[in-house]
Parts: C-alpha cells; structure tokens; sequence
C-alpha cells in the first residue's frame, strides 16, 4: 500500500486513476483547483464519486499557488505523485495563453521542486500527443524529434518533459512522462469530440467535422489509460546507458495504437444513439493535426500493456453513461 498524491482528481483521467488506486488499498490525497474551463459541476461530480471512500481525501488549490502545493507535501508523507492536473485544450490556448504559462509551466515547477525536496520515490506526469506536432512520421514513436509543436497546449507538454529531465539528472528524482492520445469514456470532457458529437446530435443540433472529417485519432479509452498510468505508477526507472540520457527519466506512449476515421467515430456514436448527425464540414482549425498515431511498443516492453479497447466497446460504455449522467 501506498500514499499517493493525484493532481487533478477533478478533472476525467484524475478521478478515475484516484479510483483505481483506493480500489486496490492506495491512499490518495486529491487535488484541484476546480476552475471554470469547463463546468466545474462536473469536476464535483466527478469527485463525489470518490468522496466516502475509505483512504481520499481532497484538497482544493492551484498548481500555481507554490505555498498551497508546499504545504500538502509538508502535510503528508507521500510516497509516489501522479500528475495529472494542467490546463487542457488545443484551441483554448490560442485564447487564454497565460493560463497555460500558470498551471503547465510555473504549476510543473511548483510539483518538481515539492518532490525533490520530499524524496518522492516517482513522479509520473500527463504529457500530450500533441508534442509530435508536425511530425509526419506514422505513428509516433517516442524516439522521434518532436521540435516543432503547433500549438502553445503542445509546447508547454513539451517543456514539462524537458524540465523533468533536468530534475531527473540533476537531483536523481525519478520521472516518467506519458504522452496520452485522445483519451474518452465515461465521465468524460465536454470540449472533446465524443462528448460534443453526442450531446449535439441528441439536441437536434448539426455538427462541426473539421479538416472535411479527413482526420484520424488514436481514440484511447479510459480504462486502459489508467491501467497504464497505474502501471507505470508502480514501475520507477533507474538510471540508463543508452546513450540518450544517464537519468531515471523515462517517457511513454499511451494511445490505442488503431488510428480510427473521424468519419467512424461519427456513425458511431450515431449508432448507438440511433439518430443521424447533420454533418457542417469545416477546414482545420489552428492548432490542430490531422492524424495521430502511437507506438506502444516501448510501453508494452515496460510494463507488459497495451491499450486495446475497440472504438464501438468505448463509445458504447460513454454513451450510455451520458444518458444516464444527463437523464437523457
């Protein structure tokens, strides 16, 4: 058994590794700013479903706000931190940069130096897919260069995987970075597709298909998300001689290694909802890249997982939460 600290547990991947680890006799602090990029209802929502069990508890404070994350890490002797908390969104960092610059960059620093300083045995962080950029190489391996991100959103994933190495060379602090692609299921984001396409579609309302829907995701389910990320958890690195880095710093893929049409992710969800989308197609937006695509192999050579939920198994299990979630 173990203390954990789970940034994030408000938000959709948070809630469900916090649960994952209370299930198996973890303790859990909580933490969370609960703010307003979306419907913070949900966020408590989400966290009343951890609220009662046995070895949670929760903590409201920003990333940013360095003396909140001190004293959680001189309140609790935790053992492990997984950092899930940030502030998500491609297109929303093209309106609201700063907010990133708060929680994705000054916030990250704020976790490094609480771990270092609290000889965490690991930490493990969100990173994104949406470092490979512009990368043209299919699919993204973890090995490729990823020098040119598109978005601020991917530049901030980016630079918390550089400042992870630094913590990792310079002060021994193991770090392991996990690069999710396009992560949905039950208890999902409102700003991500499955959840937009659904509720659009239900409301009699027409969707917007970017790119012409000549667009390709690594849709990953959540339940195989946060068996990776528990997994991972659970596997601290050591040092390595491999010529890239002498550090206990490791960085993985987490994706469904099955690039699904965004076409097919429409029928669907216009399948199990029995009703069919009025379709806007649109060109792409700023910011965004047309296929994404994971390697896992290293991921599954590590920790022996692979993602492998089908899209029509996901999409099946979100839909019917959302009916029942929304009384629909």
């Amino acid at each position: 058994m173990a203390h954990i600290l789970v940034t994030g547990t408000g938000g959709f991947i948070g809630m469900h590794t916090a649960h994952m680890l209370l299930e198996r006799g973890d303790t859990v602090v909580g933490l969370d700013n609960l703010n307003d990029y979306y419907t913070p209802q949900l966020k408590r929502d989400r966290l009343a479903q951890l609220d009662g069990q046995t070895g949670f508890t929760f903590v409201e404070a920003g990333l940013e706000d360095r003396n909140a994350i001190n004293g959680v890490f001189d309140a609790n002797d935790f053992d492990r931190v997984i950092h899930l908390a940030a502030q998500a969104g491609v297109r929303y960092s093209l309106e609201n940069p700063h907010a990133y610059v708060d929680s994705n960059l000054v916030g990250f620093v704020n976790i490094l130096e609480a771990c270092r300083h609290h000889s965490i045995e690991h930490l493990t962080y969100a990173s994104s897919s949406s470092v490979y950029g512009a990368n043209k190489s299919i699919p993204f391996r973890v090995e490729d260069r990823v020098d040119h991100p598109v978005s601020l959103y991917a530049a901030t994933k980016k630079s918390n995987e550089l400042m992870a190495h630094c913590y990792s060379h310079l002060f021994g602090l193991p770090t392991t970075g996990l690069r999710f692609f396009t992560v949905y299921g039950p208890w999902g984001r409102p700003d991500m597709a499955t959840w937009l396409f659904t509720e659009a579609i239900l409301n009699g309302k027409p969707i917007q298909v970017f790119n012409h829907g000549k667009m390709k995701r690594d849709f990953t389910y959540i339940d195989d998300i946060v068996q990776g990320v528990v997994r991972v958890n659970d596997s601290i690195p050591t040092p390595v001689t491999d010529g890239t880095t002498t550090a206990p710093y490791r960085v993985y893929n987490i994706g469904n290694n099955q690039p699904v049409e965004l076409m097919r992710l429409i029928n669907c969800i216009e399948e199990c909802l029995g009703m069919e989308a009025e379709k806007v197609m649109q060109p792409m937006q700023p910011g965004d890249v047309p296929a994404t695509y994971a390697d896992v192999d290293a991921l599954q050579d590590a920790v022996g997982f692979r993602p492998s939920t089908p899209i029509e198994t996901g999409v099946r299990n979100f839909i019917e939460w959302y009916r029942e979630y929304h009384s629909v």
